[in-house]
């Protein structure tokens, strides 16, 4: 049997294995330890320590190069590793900046949104529409919201809890600590949403994840989808906006880009058509996307 630790917050006891709480102890020291230096050191800091040390040791670097060889099967293996590596690099940076989310607004300060979303995000604020933003992991997910909200956009969520929950604990206090409402996954978070979008709120959510729902093609291998963001839309009349942030090759700067909104359809139509938009800025920028992701991971019972 496992070995547990507790961890104790303003709500409840947290418990989880000892390897967890050890994980998240060393975790919340790097962090603590990397957020005393000057931004675009710690940012470019960070990338590397996870890239080098924690995503090798963690086993990310391999599972990133495993599914790179099933998705670009004719890549090199040497060309594989470098993306690999890429990859963990930018899950460090997107680790530190949204951790260091006052610095990070700051910095994304003269950062405009551009692309065929951004007429129409306009257009709907000016209905009182509601908004639904769609993402995945690529580039960071947070850069959009960061600049949208400087802009005057109030933009809720859901979160998806980490697995890790001691780790988890402070993860939602950093999402849930700037912006607008952010709810956790689930039935009353997604109530909680629905509730926000009806009142002419904006929301986001991501969807690259695997969960129940249709085996959807992504990257040419199916991938079980959620249509949340369809249902969600559907039922509260939400303008979709596929949204991303795009880094730039200074590792710091981000092109934010708000692709062509997703016309009203079946749920899964609508997954699908939100799936080609994330693969077209896959193909612009692989190593951005999250790779460490168990993106093709069977349904249970399947």
């Amino acid at each position: 049997m496992a070995r547990t630790g507790t961890a104790v917050t303003d709500d409840a006891p947290i418990t989880g294995s000892l390897a967890d709480r050890v994980a998240d102890i060393a975790l919340r020291g790097l962090i603590g330890s990397v957020k005393r230096l000057p931004y675009p050191i710690r940012v470019r800091f960070m990338g590397k320590a996870l890239a080098r040390g924690i995503a090798p040791l963690a086993g990310y670097l391999r599972r990133a190069d495993t599914h790179l060889a099933m998705i670009y099967p004719d890549m090199p293996a040497i060309a594989r590793r470098q993306m690999a590596r890429a990859c963990c690099d930018n899950f460090g940076r997107t680790l530190i900046e949204n951790y260091s989310w006052a610095e990070f607004g700051a910095h994304l300060a003269d950062t405009q949104p551009t692309g065929p979303g951004l007429a129409a995000l306009e257009q709907a604020a000016r209905d009182k529409r509601p908004v639904l933003f769609a993402t995945g992991h690529y580039g960071n997910h947070e850069a959009p919201r960061q600049v949208l909200t400087r802009m005057g956009y109030v933009i809720g969520g859901l979160y998806r809890p980490m697995q890790n929950a001691f780790f988890n604990a402070h993860y939602a206090r950093t999402m849930t600590s700037w912006g607008g409402p952010v709810f956790e996954q689930g039935r009353q978070g997604t109530m909680g949403l629905v509730r926000h979008l009806r009142g002419g709120g904006m929301g986001t959510l991501l969807f690259d994840v695997a969960a129940k729902g249709p085996a959807i093609p992504f990257l040419g291998k199916p991938a079980h989808t959620a249509t949340s963001i369809a249902e969600i839309a559907l039922r509260s009349d939400a303008l979709v906006i596929p949204y991303y942030g795009v880094r730039q090759a200074d590792g710091l700067s981000f092109e934010i880009m708000l692709d062509t909104p997703v016309a009203p359809d079946t749920p899964e139509a609508m997954m699908l058509s939100l799936t080609r938009s994330l693969e077209a800025q896959i193909a612009r920028q692989p190593a951005q996307w999250f790779w460490v992701h168990r993106r093709w991971k069977p349904r249970k019972g399947s």
